[in-house]
């Protein structure tokens, strides 16, 4: 008969066995590089086939008539990687807006996946003018209303 601590280690070990491969089958599966244009495309081989979120700026955006299917160029301090996507783009992706793409890398064109585009408007994120003092003590909107004092 074995001994309850040898019990208690075996079964542990089991769990412990099973949770690891468990974790590492999950995320194996699941593992997506986030990683700038430059940086892919200095050695492009080493990325082929992985998952990638790449980030730069959209050029050269074109749709194909009546379809969903886009090609475009994600550039960033000189390098390029072309992509293409089938699907809703965001009302935000157009020429020169800041983009981050997933899917998989083939040769030097991003096959991007089902809704795997994000893209910035600038505009959106620049922080609201600031009234300066001296508009502030000269009256003007100190009533609330934006109409001077008089």
């Amino acid at each position: 008969m074995l001994s309850k601590t040898l019990k208690i280690t075996l079964t542990t070990a089991a769990l412990t066995t099973a949770f690891v491969g468990l974790l590492w089958t999950t995320m194996a599966d699941g593992t997506e590089y986030y990683i700038h244009v430059d940086e892919v495309m200095v050695e492009p081989e080493v990325w082929h086939g992985k998952r990638l979120q790449v980030h730069g700026y959209a050029a050269d955006v074109r749709r194909r008539p009546d379809s969903l299917d886009y090609r475009f160029e994600i550039h960033n301090n000189g390098y390029v990687i072309h992509a293409e996507y089938t699907g809703i783009v965001p009302d935000t992706f157009k020429n020169e807006a800041e983009v981050v793409a997933s899917g998989l890398l083939d040769g030097n064109v991003l096959m991007v996946e089902a809704d795997g585009i994000m893209a910035k408007c600038p505009s959106k994120y620049e922080p609201k003018p600031v009234l300066k003092k001296s508009a502030i003590s000269s009256g003007v909107g100190s009533s609330g209303s934006g109409i001077p004092n008089n």
